[in-house]
């Protein structure tokens, strides 16, 4: 059975797998050997999730984005029974190659596998003919890419900063306790909700160090990146040598993340795969304000205006039913940032991974320890 046999076997809701049958083991069986299709239902408690596989049950109010290399449509819908505003991701099945549908799979099915506050949740999934349906909460503030955008075109505040940052690494530190690298770590992947909670996503690109029951020290498996993906992703993985890597790829996609939310711009966005390599390679680790290694004004007003990405939170149009943000609380930051912001970016962009800290230790920097920023 192909996998878009898989997606479609069912017009309605597919068939669950109980969550007390499966175990870490489990998880990293699919991530090796991409088992059946199944899925399991969603972790939250039954009051806080919409389960109705009903396409009747919901209205679409707005496209708020693209996904997915702009095979998915992300709609803020509304749940009638109940009145609850919903994000609806629907995905043609048809026109997704066999690989694109590997890695769709991957990101629904790990979504219900991994149970952690900062890791987003899909409520309910089920396919209406070709078309899959994936119903998740609506995250009012979109993604950190889209708070960019709209509000912080010159970067963010460090206060802004330290409480996004430090929500999306606690999700990528259970990711990486489950012996899983993430690979995909950026803005649009950071997801707010209207309470401030931080969720990461973009599950598609994970994939496991435990094989055959055993952890390794590190991955050879080398996907072809999509060109989008390329600015964040690590000097060892873009290598592509017999060293591989592991999760501390991960961390220096945290740094550049983090120069993302610093200044409004994607550092090595205009640059050639092999430019971006040895510029990476070169080394001192650079600055959050090294003017050679972000876009031109131009080319950086041209990317701003596509919305084309991978975050469900991508192009978020301010619409009726959709939080708005109090412009009094969007002040441009200074052009300065304090010895501890920039010891975090130095130390996640490393050049040798070994002297890179793990997620957990991370966790701990002086940088996440200043007082407490709430988005309300």
């Amino acid at each position: 059975m192909s996998l878009l046999d898989c997606f479609c076997a069912s017009r309605t809701q597919v068939e669950s797998l109980r969550p007390e049958t499966q175990s870490e083991t489990s998880i990293h069986q699919f991530l090796v050997d991409e088992p059946t299709f199944s899925w399991l239902p969603p972790s939250a408690r039954a009051s806080e999730v919409i389960c109705s596989t009903n396409v009747s049950h919901y209205e679409l109010q707005v496209e708020i984005g693209r996904g997915f290399d702009n095979l998915t449509s992300v709609h803020l819908a509304r749940h009638t029974p109940t009145g609850t505003l919903v994000t609806i991701k629907i995905t043609n099945l048809e026109n997704c190659t066999e690989e694109r549908l590997k890695a769709l799979q991957k990101a629904v099915i790990l979504s219900h596998f991994f149970r952690h506050p900062n890791i987003t949740t899909y409520w309910t999934v089920f396919t209406v003919g070709s078309w899959l349906w994936v119903i998740s909460p609506f995250m009012a503030y979109g993604s950190a890419s889209q708070l960019l955008r709209t509000y912080f075109p010159e970067g963010m505040s460090e206060t802004l900063i330290r409480n996004i940052l430090f929500g999306a690494v606690r999700g990528l530190n259970y990711l990486h306790q489950n012996g899983c690298i993430h690979r995909s770590f950026k803005a649009s992947h950071i997801l707010i909700s209207g309470d401030g909670l931080v969720t990461l996503s973009g599950l598609s690109h994970l994939h496991s160090l435990v094989k055959h029951g055993q952890r390794h020290r590190a991955v050879y498996d080398f996907p072809q990146f999509s060109t989008s993906v390329q600015p964040w992703l690590s000097p060892e993985l873009l290598r592509q040598d017999l060293h591989g890597y592991n999760v501390k790829s991960d961390i220096y996609s945290v740094g550049i993340t983090a120069c993302e939310l610093a200044s409004g711009q994607v550092p090595f966005q205009d640059m050639h795969r092999t430019q971006m390599l040895l510029q990476k390679l070169k080394g001192p680790p650079y600055s959050p304000l090294d003017v050679s290694i972000f876009p031109q004004s131009e080319s950086r007003m041209k990317n701003s205006r596509s919305g084309i990405d991978s975050g469900i939170g991508e192009s978020v149009l301010v619409s009726s039913g959709t939080r708005t943000v109090n412009s009094e609380r969007l002040q441009t930051p200074s052009k300065t940032f304090s010895p501890a912001f920039l010891s975090l970016v130095q130390l996640c962009l490393q050049q040798d991974p070994e002297k890179r800290p793990s997620a957990s230790s991370l966790l701990s920097h002086v940088f996440f320890k200043q007082p407490y920023f709430e988005f309300l």
